[in-house]
């Protein structure tokens, strides 16, 4: 039970000397991103700087505990920074205090409801972003969250979008302001991280490119010809509070905290999925992480943190730097805290060029070209789906990007569910066996009096005409001496009321002309709607058969012997009567 709340037990007491340092260079890499990232946070979404350093703090130390991702960052991002900043822009508020407030109690209020979904096991959710759209929000994301770092390596003022194309128009029109010296810097960072990581992996590069930074600026003086470094940074922990609002807006908040609580969540999980698949020491547990999540946030929200999710450029980061474990996250929390208190005068000189460089590289770094082209070859449906959430995350928005994916997926499951493979049977001679005749054409025995039909699909409101008419056509086929059915069932697995209503239209109808219908090899599951839907009173408990063969050879002997008794009838009629 321990270990199943707090999956920290789970890595703890294995923990190897040979992790040690791999945490170490990767939290104090992500420790130090974080001191101007969570800063320009904080301004994204209306906060005094200062804030996006207290969202840096505690909730990555209580996610560190209770997550299931060994290399999560949480911490503050951009995204939930624009939704807190549009959601919040769009109240009256009086004042910077109540305004920051609202932050604070909004942190715990997403984080109930992300605590309570996990606790319910909603967690079920995350099973619809399937591997494409993981892959095409991850891409593109990738890119909106580079691209956006074009100002610091260019040294230039260009206005935040979450769409490439406004990104980079906005990014043209400041290129006559570029500064020379600070793309310089930013480039060499680039170079110096891709070629350290070519050598050996295991070196922690962006950790030796930030030192690097710090001890040029400082002893060369640039920062005067225009380059832009960190600068004064607040000193103080956060104090222990316990946020409330009134209640009268409450209900003002609440449209906001469900979409910032399953926005954030798909943002961690989706990247913390991404990362998973470098890693086979772990699995994620969706319903741990929104307790995690949800935990965090509440416990930071006490300590003046506002809404905070896993973030894609510092997860990049701590990976490629060798974190291992909850480790590295717990020393991003110290050097954030030591910042806060001793250490800003260290971090003063640093470019942000250099941070600039090391995101870059990182979320880059995420973004996959071998997958596209395995499903563009093999499967064309999928890629489609790939393309589809890539296109709508780069051009309308990260938001959109996720929800539109997971649509979409619905869209298709929905669609291959409504028309899934049905298969004519036959039985492979001197066996039991029976398959596709399509596939098995081979020493496949059949009986024009016989129809042994698979369907591979649940069956539902959405496919049932669909499986009637597909019935029907093979009926026809089949001519007037069909005299069989036999529904081969192993693969479905639920029967709704509308299919039960329709199969029971079928089978009446079917009796009419004549024709036996059979069902064999239904699952407990099946079976029991088959009894509890009353279908088994219009089917016939005869009717109804545990193996195909069984069901077929009882055919199959029947047939012969009406067979047999219209011959001697018909050669008894014919007889000359005995006087």
């Amino acid at each position: 039970m321990l270990k199943r709340y707090l999956p920290v037990f789970q890595w703890l007491p294995d923990y190897k000397k040979k992790f040690l340092s791999g945490d170490i260079a990767a939290g104090v890499t992500v420790g130090i991103m974080l001191i101007p990232q969570g800063m320009a946070y904080a301004m994204i979404a209306g906060l005094p700087p200062v804030f996006g350093l207290y969202a840096a703090l505690i909730p990555q130390v209580v996610y560190a505990i209770m997550g299931t991702s060994r290399q999560l960052a949480v911490g503050p991002v951009a995204m939930d920074s624009l939704l807190v900043a549009s959601g919040l822009g769009a109240l009256s508020l009086s004042g910077i205090e109540e305004y920051i407030t609202m932050a604070i109690f909004l942190s715990l209020f997403m984080g109930s409801i992300q605590f309570i979904l996990g606790v319910l096991k909603m967690g079920f959710l995350v099973n619809f972003l399937s591997k494409p759209v993981i892959s095409g929000f991850t891409s593109a994301a990738a890119i909106i969250i580079g691209l956006s770092q074009l100002k610091h390596i260019l040294g230039t003022e260009i206005e935040r979008s979450n769409q490439v194309h406004i990104l980079l128009h906005n990014a043209f029109k400041t290129l006559d302001q570029t500064n020379f010296l600070t793309l310089g810097i930013g480039i060499l960072a680039i170079v110096l991280i891709k070629i350290i990581k070519k050598i050996n992996q295991k070196i922690p590069a962006a950790l030796i490119v930030v030192i690097f930074g710090i001890v040029s600026v400082y002893t060369s003086g640039i920062d005067d010809l225009g380059v832009k470094i960190v600068g004064t940074i607040p000193k103080g922990l956060p104090e222990f509070g316990i946020p409330s609002v009134d209640y009268s807006r409450i209900s003002e908040l609440v449209p906001i905290a469900f979409t910032l609580a399953l926005i954030a969540f798909m943002e961690a999980i989706s990247v913390a999925k991404a990362v998973e698949e470098k890693h086979t020491e772990y699995e994620i547990d969706p319903n741990q992480e929104l307790i995690a999540l949800g935990t965090s946030n509440i416990i930071g929200s006490l300590f003046q943190s506002y809404p905070t999710t896993g973030g894609f450029s510092r997860t990049a980061v701590n990976d490629q730097a060798g974190a291992k474990t909850g480790i590295a996250p717990i020393i991003s929390a110290v050097v954030v805290g030591l910042t806060l208190l001793f250490l800003t005068p260290l971090f003063y000189f640093l470019p942000n060029a250099i941070l600039a460089a090391i995101i870059m590289v990182a979320v880059f770094g995420l973004i996959d070209l071998k997958y596209p082209i395995v499903l563009f070859k093999n499967r064309k449906d999928e890629f489609g789906l790939l393309l589809l959430t890539f296109l709508i995350t780069l051009i309308i928005g990260i938001k959109e990007g996720i929800l539109s994916g997971v649509l979409f997926s619905l869209l298709i499951l929905v669609y291959r569910t409504s028309k899934p493979h049905i298969a004519v049977l036959g039985k492979i001679k001197g066996t039991n066996y029976f398959k596709n005749i399509n596939r098995f054409s081979n020493d496949i025995e059949t009986q024009q009096y016989i129809l042994i039909i698979r369907f591979d699909a649940q069956l539902y409101f959405g496919n049932k005409d669909y499986f009637k008419k597909e019935l029907y056509k093979q009926v026809d086929l089949k001519g007037k001496e069909l005299n069989t059915i036999i529904l081969n069932a192993e693969a479905i697995n639920y029967i709704d009321s509308s299919a039960v209503h329709v199969l029971k239209q079928i089978v009446k109808d079917l009796k009419s002309k004549g024709i036996q219908f059979i069902i064999a090899g239904a699952i407990g599951p099946t079976r029991d709607i088959i009894f509890s839907s009353g279908l088994i009173d219009t089917i016939g408990k005869n009717n109804l058969f545990v193996k195909v063969y069984e069901a077929y050879d009882y055919c199959n002997n029947a047939s012969k012997k009406t067979a047999i008794q219209e011959k001697i009838s018909l050669q008894t009629k014919k007889a000359p009567s005995v006087t």
